[in-house]
Order: C-alpha cells, then sequence, then structure tokens
C-alpha cells in the first residue's frame, strides 16, 4: 500500500515548478486588468464640443448627409408617381410646413425634416435638444430624445421634438443631431453630425410666404 502512494507522488521540482508557474499567471492576469479598464458608454462627451451647424445652409450643397435639413412646424405627405395616375413609389416625400426657428410655448411638438441621398444600408438618425441657461451653457441632462430607423431605400424622414410638460419653458435650445448605422449606439459622440437652435418666445415674428414651406 505505501508502494502505490510513493508511485503517484510528483517530485519536489514539480511543486516548485507549479507555485511559480501561478505566481506569474496571477501576475500576468492583474496587469491586463490594470491595462484594460472598463470603458463606461453612458458619458461619451466631455466638455464643449464644435459642430457643424444646419442653421445656415447653402443651396445645393449638402451638410454632412444631408441633402437639405429643415426646422419647422410640421409637414405634408406627398407621394410620387410613375407617370401614371395611381401608380406610386414606395418613399413618400415629405414637405415641411411653418419653417422657422422661433415657436411658442403651447406648440405640442417641433419637427425637423430632411432628405438624405440614397442609402446603401439602413441607418439611425437621431437628435436629443438641451434648454440653455442663463450663463450660455446647456444643461447636461437633455430635454427629450427621438430616434428614427431610415430604411435603404428611403430619402426622407423627421425627428420629432415633443414637448414634456403643458408648455415648453421660454428660453433658447440645442438640438444634437446623431447619425448611427443599424444597432449601434445612436447618442455616441462619434456619431454627432451636427447642431441645430431654436427659441420659445411669446411672440414669434410673421413668416414670410417663402418660409412658409420648401420642397
Amino acid at each position: 500500500m505505501a508502494q502505490d502512494v510513493s508511485a503517484t507522488r510528483l517530485p519536489r521540482g514539480w511543486f516548485a515548478v507549479g507555485v511559480v508557474c501561478v505566481a506569474l499567471l496571477h501576475e500576468q492576469v492583474g496587469i491586463a486588468k490594470d491595462l484594460l479598464p472598463p470603458k463606461a458608454q453612458e458619458s461619451t462627451e466631455i466638455g464643449s464640443t464644435q459642430s457643424p451647424s444646419f442653421d445656415y445652409q447653402e443651396k445645393d450643397i449638402p451638410q454632412s448627409l444631408f441633402t437639405w435639413i429643415k426646422m419647422a412646424k410640421g409637414f405634408e405627405v406627398e407621394w410620387d408617381t410613375f407617370g401614371r395616375k395611381g401608380w406610386y413609389t414606395q418613399d413618400p416625400r415629405l414637405k415641411p410646413i411653418g419653417l422657422g426657428s422661433t415657436f411658442t410655448p403651447e406648440i405640442p411638438a417641433i419637427y425637423i425634416v430632411f432628405e438624405v441621398a440614397p442609402l446603401e444600408d439602413p441607418a439611425q438618425f437621431a437628435v436629443q435638444w438641451h434648454l440653455e441657461k442663463l450663463s450660455g451653457q446647456l444643461n447636461e441632462k437633455p430635454l427629450g430624445k427621438d430616434v428614427l430607423e431610415v430604411s435603404g431605400h428611403e430619402r426622407y424622414g423627421y425627428l420629432e421634438l415633443k414637448r414634456s410638460g403643458e408648455k415648453w419653458p421660454v428660453g433658447n435650445y440645442l438640438a444634437k443631431i446623431y447619425i448611427a448605422p443599424l444597432g449601434q449606439q445612436p447618442f455616441h459622440a462619434v456619431n454627432h453630425v451636427g447642431v441645430m437652435r431654436f427659441t420659445i418666445a411669446d411672440t414669434v415674428p410673421t413668416w414670410s410666404p417663402e418660409q412658409k414651406s420648401v420642397r
């Protein structure tokens, strides 16, 4: 019986090698943890960022993926035809109504209407809006968000900025626009493509006939 037990024992040298290997492995794992700390996805923007403004656009000059992008009180849906009455395309054309950048506190929602070049792959268009403080700084927490998925064959879309209470607080606002591939986090800093500004005021200037609609 004693011979059987001694036969299964490892030499002392093997035990020492095993202890050294375990120690080295533990040290390497510790280093790996230090080199690859977990990355938080909640906060991706640090400080202020300078982004293109879509408020001022030159005719026939696209910005980002947008052929044009407008802020309006609403929109109409128009259907293109193939030249024969009753034969329609699958992509409706959106026509902004009531263009402007100043709105009354009672307006239920503000719309960002846009046209893009034909997309090869589906994409997400997103917006989040912030109220500016008296100091000119933005509130860190957005007042609202909206995300729209646009398939490959579509060219038109809109984002809806809904008021969160009975009325919009009077003040200046900044809307951040994002474009992301389908399935990615839309509000990541790398997907931020531009901004639009608008104002909520008790009185709104009168729009000219040219500003009331656009194709």
